[in-house]
């Protein structure tokens, strides 16, 4: 199967790879910088192109993974063909590619992806969607050589996968970027907080998680809660300590 990646950031990196690896045949890969796209061909034998205008027009599956806000645009001006248009996106319907092919679906692998980070592809889990029943089998041959964990989702419920990710991940990487500010301050390494981060996680696999909730804002200990408030200088980290306490209480 001939596949174009149209993007060469994490997620393209990491797909892009993974497939190479299983015998896909990565022909071009598109990024708006040539640097760019040409990091990612050079891993996956692929000729790199900066002129969307000069992606092929007979490769049977395009993979766009690109920022939400450019998918439309990069779709629109993509040469016109007959292969499967599919996007990576969380929050991005379906039906985007619904104006300008009439194959088309979605490959949604839900993990936090960094280049030269190595993910366990085989528990991931892969959402997938598609525009026909035709594309959707395609698509679950595609995945099921990817995942062990290959499921079919709405555009709809896919949202909230997203935003389970958001917060999950998202989120909880910015807390652990607060953490190590307040590390900082005692001239601390963040690695102090590693032991204490991985029981969190873990305790997850057994636990739910408002099983395993712990600290002062689930009985509400005012004494300490102020005590950390007047510590905190930033306005803007305080207010976010003040919601999360009292958001822990109330649904504990």
């Amino acid at each position: 199967m001939k596949v174009v990646f149209i993007g060469a950031g994490n997620v393209a990196t990491h797909l892009a790879t993974e497939l190479y690896r299983k015998s896909f045949d990565i022909i071009q890969v598109y990024s708006r910088t040539l640097e760019s796209a040409s990091a990612l061909a050079e891993r996956v034998n692929a000729i790199p192109v900066s002129d969307i205008a000069s992606v092929i027009n007979d490769a049977d599956l395009y993979i766009f993974s690109v920022k939400d806000s450019v998918l439309d645009s990069m779709a629109s001006q993509l040469p016109k063909n007959d292969g499967i248009w599919i996007h990576t996106a969380g929050s991005v319907p379906l039906d985007i590619f619904s104006k300008y092919t009439g194959s088309y679906g979605v490959i949604y692998p839900f993990q936090t992806f960094s280049k030269d980070r190595i993910v366990d592809w085989p528990d991931i889990p892969v959402f997938i969607e598609a525009s026909d029943a035709c594309t959707l089998n395609t698509l679950q041959a595609i995945a099921s050589q990817l995942s062990d964990k290959v499921s079919e989702l709405s555009s709809e419920d896919r949202k909230y996968i997203h935003l389970t990710g958001v917060f999950a991940c998202n989120f909880t990487n910015h807390m652990y970027t607060l953490s190590e500010l307040f590390l900082k301050k005692i001239n601390l390494p963040f690695d102090v907080a590693l032991p204490l981060i991985d029981e969190t996680a873990s305790k997850v696999h057994s636990l739910t998680p408002g099983e395993a909730q712990t600290g002062p804002a689930i009985r509400y200990d005012k004494n300490i809660i102020d005590k950390h408030m007047e510590m905190i200088e930033d306005k803007k980290i305080k207010e976010i300590y003040r919601l999360i306490s009292e958001n822990i209480h109330r649904m504990n």
